[in-house]
């Protein structure tokens, strides 16, 4: 899984750094479409993989019997209506996995193909966002797709695009509401008006979805100080592409509308490392960081044409450097580097996939992978 886009995105390392650079055509869409489906079936028709493949079966137990008014008033209403969807039409807990990975495959690939190097880009999201987060964590991987559309949609100033896709995957996970604040930090323009209407639309969502749950998440994850195996490094692996981008953060060259917003999600990877020194209820961070885990995909996906150039800074396309025929944007800085900051960064995270399968404390919820298709349920 891991070596299908690792081999995409060395063969498009000696690109020009325009190629890297730009966004996709429109025109290749269609080269993601099998992409997009063999990580929904993947994760859809996997077979008692993931660390909480039992818990999630209480789900639809808990609606069976309820009328759709009553699913509604529970909580993750979203999630809660997909399992009551599948239990009425029969199809058990694959119906809920299909649909929930087909929601977080279209997030993943429609982030991935706003990237410069989007091949490069969903190398890095698969050993920890796509086998652990999609495979293992049902809920939150549906609310993490959702949020990747509404990144895509704050890239593009549209920050009601973000807090409408930010709603519904907090309507799958309520603890997606942690990111509606980066609206209002990370809008460009009016930024009095955002704030003061992000944050009205912050307390209503946390009034309907999340405040009769507060004491019990309190008690759960700060009081008891669960502890999470793994955390330390997990936060890690978000704090070095945060400290690479806040310490070269001018070779980035990213658009007006995407600085801030990777600044942001760069500072709150850092402030969660320095918070699991301070706290032992390292699950909770570990669940926040979830939602930051784009920003492995934002940076590494631009490294090779920030630091390939020999020195020279990494160049964003231009108006006049659009290519009209084929709708791509060029650019004049080619990163002669890239090829081999492309192969240091398939090696980091073969790494990181290689060590994780094998020595992870939880890994053997994982391992071996096995699709319900080929195996019997029973």
């Amino acid at each position: 899984m891991f070596l299908l886009p690792s081999l995409a995105a060395f063969l498009a390392s000696h690109s020009e750094g325009s190629a890297a650079a730009g966004l996709r055509p429109a025109g290749r869409a269609f080269t993601w479409a099998p992409v997009w489906l063999l990580i929904t079936l993947l994760v859809g028709y996997r077979f008692q993989v993931g660390g909480d493949w039992g818990n999630y079966f209480r789900y639809l137990v808990g609606v069976s019997g309820l009328d759709f008014a009553e699913v509604l008033t529970r909580e993750d209403p979203a999630y809660q209506l997909l399992n009551w969807l599948s239990v009425e039409m029969d199809w058990g807990i694959y119906g809920v996995n299909l649909i929930g990975g087909a929601i977080f495959a279209f997030g993943l690939v429609v982030f991935c193909r706003r990237q410069p190097r989007p091949w490069l880009a969903l190398a890095v999201a698969i050993p920890y966002l796509v086998i652990v987060v999609g495979m293992g964590y049902s809920r939150q991987g549906i609310a993490l797709g959702l949020a990747m559309l509404g990144l895509v949609a704050l890239s593009k100033s549209s920050v009601r695009g973000f807090v409408i896709w930010v709603a519904l995957a907090a309507a799958f996970h309520k603890s997606a509401l942690l990111l509606l604040p980066i609206a209002a930090l990370a809008a460009a323009r009016n930024r009095y008006w955002t704030a003061a209407w992000v944050g009205l639309t912050t307390v209503v969502l946390y009034y309907l979805l999340l405040a009769s749950d507060v004491d019990t998440l309190y008690t759960n994850y700060v009081v008891a100080q669960y502890q999470s195996e793994g955390a330390a490094v997990r936060l890690l692996m978000n704090a070095l592409p945060a400290a690479v981008l806040l310490l070269w953060r001018p070779r980035f060259q990213f658009a007006e509308s995407e600085a801030r917003l990777w600044m942001w999600f760069a500072i709150f990877s850092l402030a969660l490392l320095g918070l699991f020194m301070a706290t032992p209820a390292s699950t909770a961070l570990d669940r926040m960081a979830l939602y930051l885990l784009p920003l492995q995909l934002a940076v590494f996906a631009r490294l090779p044409d920030v630091f390939g150039a020999q020195g020279k800074r990494y160049q964003a396309p231009t108006a006049a450097a659009v290519a009209p025929e084929s709708g791509a944007r060029r650019s004049t800085t080619i990163a002669k580097g890239a090829p081999i900051l492309v192969a240091a960064i398939l090696i980091y995270y073969g790494a990181v996939q290689f060590v994780w399968l094998n020595f992870a404390e939880n890994a053997h919820s994982w391992v071996p992978y096995r699709f319900y298709p080929l195996v019997s349920p029973f």
